[in-house]
């Protein structure tokens, strides 16, 4: 097994970090089955003060066969091992994403590769991702209860002549010595001097910032005279998974986007246009600052329902929280940001370092067919964010038992 990827030069303190290990679970009485554990690291990273970095790695390391997941955590972590704070290196997101390849191609063509979607609403190849987290990514749990899971390398799913593979995307900001580090982790066009996308369009002059003024290789604008060395760090992602028997219950994943529109047009079915940012405007000047609260809503039919074992927002600074809701006004599940109050990694000041999660008893929460769900996202607006996101991700059990 490779644990190092594309990077074999490399500390002996970092490969330390990586191991595997296993340890037994019995889930409600049901036979045991062992839970494996397994630490990576992604390729590697190079950075200079204010730069970023926001790559696609094909095929990285990942547990094989046919498995049901238990959890993903990620982090990021220099050469030594050494968890890296946000302060220094702003972790924007990571994705972790399932595709097949046919065989005869190399490990990092993308040729003809099939990318696997999660059962989300959005379309385009848009939010496509099994896990995926940000800057709260220390301090968000992604534990899924016994005897639940999600079901992948399922050997009937996998064409003829392909490969299951992985994809893991990492944007991360070094923010170290720039002129406005608010500035540079909300990717204001401004300070990175970025006027067009990556396709080459104008941008529209409303669009003050957000993922086109932050791509990969761009540079957000330093102080003046400050030099710093460059960077080299890693990805670090803990996987848990158990082999996939007869007692597992495969879960649904579920990525809801705040800024979906719902298209509806006439003998063709919905289609949902995730835009997955936007833009949350300053409020009014001699508003009391507890009234300069942005609230962002957006409603959607879930075709096809299920119990819901678990739910989690993603936001930004500045967030105050999300909720998604029943049709009958229900709460489905509230997760609200975690600031940190300190400088060490995982209690960043300022920075939102966690998400709270829910975990409903088994068979209490319920969506039925076809029932319309709203999510509602509120930020603080005393001031100007940009590229916010108001992503809610849900896992869904189609039934209980066997």
């Amino acid at each position: 097994m490779r644990f190092l990827s594309q990077d074999w030069v490399v500390s002996w303190a970092l490969l330390l970090l990586v191991s595997c290990t296993t340890y037994s679970s019995t889930a409600l009485g049901q036979p045991e089955n062992k839970i494996k554990t397994s630490v990576f690291l992604s390729p590697k990273l190079e950075l200079g003060p204010g730069s970023v970095s926001n790559k696609l790695y094909y095929d990285v390391d990942f547990p094989k066969g046919h498995i049901a997941l238990k959890s993903f955590n990620a982090e990021l972590v220099d050469e030594s091992g050494k968890s890296v704070p946000l302060q220094e290196t702003y972790l924007h997101h990571w994705l972790i994403i399932r595709y097949h390849q046919p065989k005869n191609l190399s490990h990092n063509s993308q040729t003809d590769i099939v990318v696997v979607s999660n059962s989300g609403f959005c379309q385009d190849s848009v939010l496509n991702q099994y896990f995926g987290l940000g800057s709260e990514t220390r301090e968000t749990a992604t534990d899924i209860p016994d005897p639940f899971g999600i079901e992948v390398g399922d050997p009937l799913e996998i064409p003829y002549g392909y490969d299951e593979k992985w994809l893991i995307n990492v944007h991360a900001i070094d923010t170290r010595g720039v002129e406005d580090r608010t500035g540079c982790t909300e990717c204001r066009c401004n300070l990175y001097n970025v006027t067009k996308d990556e396709d080459g369009n104008p941008l529209s002059p409303d669009y003050k910032g957000g993922l086109d003024c932050c791509p990969d290789n761009s540079q957000c604008r330093l102080m003046k005279g400050f030099y710093g060395p460059n960077q080299s760090l890693y990805l670090k992602y803990t996987v848990k998974w158990i082999s996939y028997d007869n007692y597992v219950l495969p879960l649904k994943i579920y990525i809801l986007d705040v800024t979906d529109v719902l298209n509806v047009s006439k003998g063709i079915g919905p289609k949902h246009n995730c835009k997955i940012e936007y833009q949350v405007e300053p409020c009014s000047k001699g508003y009391n600052s507890s009234a300069c609260i942005d609230v962002k809503k957006t409603s959607f039919p879930m075709q096809t329902g299920g119990y819901v074992i678990y739910g989690v927002g993603h936001q930004h600074a500045g967030a105050i929280g999300s909720t998604l809701f029943g049709q009958d006004g229900g709460v489905i599940c509230s997760s609200i940001p975690k600031y940190g109050n300190g400088s060490a990694a995982g209690n960043e000041k300022g920075y939102v370092v966690g998400m709270s999660t829910c975990y409903p008893r088994p068979g209490t929460i319920k969506i039925k067919d076809g029932e319309t769900l709203t999510l509602e996202v509120s930020y603080s607006n005393t001031e100007m964010h940009t590229g916010v996101m108001g992503l809610f991700y849900i896992l869904v059990a189609e039934q209980l038992s066997h």
